[in-house]
């Protein structure tokens, strides 16, 4: 654990199959591939559009149904199923009823080919996401808290069916993640805060009272490692693992530490009246903003993790500093 730059494992990796990331061409999905080659990992993208410019082989699917991808299943090591509709987008129910299906679909059809195989798969990484827990108010939560029902519909109302859909798979190891924010150059929810804060709108949103559990990018990657079985300090068990640094902020505390990383003094507060008519226009989920939870793995405190970034200052400072330069130089 705590590598700061993935190298090329000197061990040879020739008994072992690729891994087989389904849902790989996206922001995750790339980050996790290239986490893995770098390491010596040989990996296998199911993607339903193939890109000229990904580094990694891919193979087509629809996410739905069975064809010849299913053949990359047969002697793979592990498989990462991350597929799955951005959850960016207006709660109408048919948007809803597109993220589920995007999800569950792809699910079965996973769990479906996994029982085409002579053997099971060694190593099963089910994504799913904290915000099966709704909206929770001051409510501290791990691995050991019930679910609520029914709870908000995005994305509490996609979550559970999406977990449950993993029920069956012929597969030795499954670790189910919920992943919390996930922070990395580059992507929305981060692209989005700082766009605020430097816009001079970087106070507080709604009440500014709500919870945000967050993850840096490096974090997640040690837990993917580890549920693939690939990060020997850190032993996950088959069951739910909560992908949340230790230390959850509220949103007032969220918002200033991103003003300073963007050198803005003060931020004009943001009222939930007007979050929900710019959320709107932006054609998103306001509940995104002005819901939160307060989630923290007792799983990985108990198994040994030890954070890279376990605190949101250490993250953002990261994430909002001169990039780094690449491997070589």
């Amino acid at each position: 654990m705590g590598h700061d730059m993935p190298t090329a494992s000197s061990e040879p990796r020739a008994e072992r199959g690729p891994v087989v990331i389904a849902g790989g061409s996206g922001a995750l999905g790339t980050a996790l591939a290239d986490d893995l080659t770098a390491r010596g990992v040989e990996v296998v993208v199911l993607t339903r559009r193939p890109a000229a410019g990904l580094r990694h082989r891919q193979v087509a699917w629809d996410g739905r149904t069975l064809g010849p991808w299913v053949a990359e299943l047969d002697g793979c090591a592990g498989v990462v199923n991350l597929a799955g509709r951005l959850v960016d987008a207006r709660p109408t129910a048919a948007n809803i009823a597109d993220l589920r299906a995007s999800r569950v679909d792809s699910t079965r059809a996973l769990v479906l080919a996994s029982q085409q195989l002579a053997r099971p798969v060694p190593r099963w990484l089910q994504a799913s996401t904290t915000a099966i827990w709704s909206d929770a108010g001051e409510a501290r939560l791990d691995e050991t808290s019930p679910l609520p029902d029914p709870g908000l519909p995005q994305m509490t109302g996609v979550a559970r069916p999406w977990e449950e859909a993993v029920e069956g798979a012929n597969a030795d190891h499954v670790v189910v993640v919920r992943t919390s924010i996930v922070l990395a150059r580059d992507t929305p929810a981060l692209d989005r805060l700082l766009l605020l804060a430097r816009l001079g709108l970087g106070g507080q949103v709604g009440e500014g009272r709500q919870w945000f559990s967050w993850i840096h990018v490096q974090d997640w990657l040690t837990i993917a490692r580890a549920a693939l079985g690939l990060e020997p300090e850190l032993d996950l068990g088959p069951g739910v693992v909560v992908a949340a640094a230790p230390n959850p902020v509220r949103n007032a505390e969220l918002m200033a530490i991103l003003r300073r990383a963007s050198r803005r003094r003060f931020g004009l507060p943001t009222p939930a009246p007007l979050l929900r008519l710019g959320a709107l226009a932006l054609r998103t989920d306001p509940a995104l903003a002005l819901t939160g939870r307060h989630t923290t793995s007792r799983v990985l405190a108990e198994a040994g993790m030890t954070w890279r970034f376990p605190t949101l200052t250490d993250a953002v400072d990261d994430l909002v500093g001169p990039r780094p330069a690449p491997p070589g130089h």
